[in-house]
């Protein structure tokens, strides 16, 4: 397994709805662990008879079909942790305190049928190409002006200056996709949250009910919140796998490399997971403000929408959903690990060219 698809699977276990800037990272950590063993690799690859690198095309298609795929696969559990989110906007308070998993599965097996576990993916599908696309883009358009804007040419290959420009590109990267794509996650979001009472039929008619109830930029109400997430998602993400990594390496260096890469990017998905989360249940609650036609609910920002929360749910509200989001961490990154490989097989035979 050659090192773009061991950091990619990194990733793709720790990102979340938006996947706020995990993806930056991976891609950003992906691309500069290929640049920096390709000739090693491929004389490895020769000796073994192993299949060659890929193209960059053939990695984008590649990881955003595994990551689409991942996430159908997940979806279930992704609605349930929105549903979850988004509980306190209620005003019958006697529902969140009876709130669990099997109960709200049980529901919406009841009154909306099977198929509504699947509410909102159509959406996250067609985010996933273009957030995957501009994330890439993005990444080498800031590496090269970092580079060049701090004369890090000369340094190329020393841990610090790469690390640095990997941390802060990957970040700037994540943020302009997450930026550009933005519109697709709220309807997502508006999708996913929508119960028996159908306001939005689909993904256009949501787009221009958004559009024409709340002005073009009530496709963005939450974007703040995302973007606030950028670095601190990045920062444990990466360090927590790292930290892992070495560890686990210095203890059993025998280990199985994809082991050691499926088990450390789940824990720190996981925690990656744990300490943004919070962020992350007030940017979904910032994207149903106003939705429907319904009066809004936090009218102070991001500040006064985390005070408001803690006032009337406390600290544990914060966390509401938390439960299925780390269930679907370890099969997200297995789905993934397994999909980019079969596809990277594949797409290997393909003449690249790029």
């Amino acid at each position: 397994m050659n090192m773009e698809a061991r950091v990619g699977v990194v990733v793709e276990g720790g990102q979340r709805a938006l996947n706020s800037a995990h993806g930056a990272v991976v891609d950003a950590g992906a691309r500069k662990f290929l640049q920096q063993q390709q000739q090693q690799q491929h004389e490895h690859s020769s000796k073994q008879g192993l299949n060659p690198q890929i193209g960059t095309v053939q990695q984008l298609l590649a990881g955003g079909i595994a990551g689409a795929f991942s996430k159908t696969c997940t979806a279930p559990l992704a609605r349930l942790t929105i549903l979850f989110q988004v509980q306190g906007m209620q005003s019958d308070v006697s529902a969140l305190s009876k709130a669990s998993i099997w109960r709200e599965a049980s529901r919406i097996i009841n009154e909306e049928g099977f198929k509504a576990f699947w509410k909102g993916n159509l959406v996250t599908i067609a985010h996933r190409l273009p957030y995957t696309a501009v994330n890439f883009y993005a990444y080498e358009r800031y590496k090269s002006f970092l580079q060049s804007t701090l004369c890090l040419e000369n340094q190329r290959g020393k841990a610090g200056a790469d690390l640095g420009v990997h941390f802060v590109g990957g970040g700037l990267a994540g943020m302009t996709a997450a930026s550009a794509t933005y519109p697709l996650d709220l309807v997502r979001t508006r999708l996913a949250a929508q119960r028996n009472t159908i306001y939005y039929r689909g993904i256009w008619h949501a787009f221009h009910t958004i559009r024409r109830e709340e002005g073009f930029f009530g496709l963005y109400k939450g974007l703040g919140a995302t973007l606030l997430g950028v670095g601190p998602s990045i920062a444990i993400s990466f360090s927590v796998y790292e930290s892992l990594r070495s560890y686990w390496q210095l203890q059993r260096p025998d280990d199985s490399t994809i082991m050691v890469s499926l088990a450390c990017g789940s824990l720190s998905g996981i925690a990656s997971s744990t300490a943004t989360f919070p962020i992350d249940l007030v940017r979904r609650r910032m994207q149903l403000e106003g939705a429907a036609g319904r009066a809004r609910v936090y009218k102070t920002g991001l500040a006064g929408t985390f005070r408001h929360i803690i006032h009337s749910e406390g600290l544990r509200g914060l966390y509401r959903g938390i439960l299925p989001e780390y269930y679907k961490v370890v099969p997200g990154v297995g789905i993934v690990f397994m999909t980019y490989e079969t596809l990277k097989m594949l797409l290997s035979s393909i003449p690249t060219g790029y």
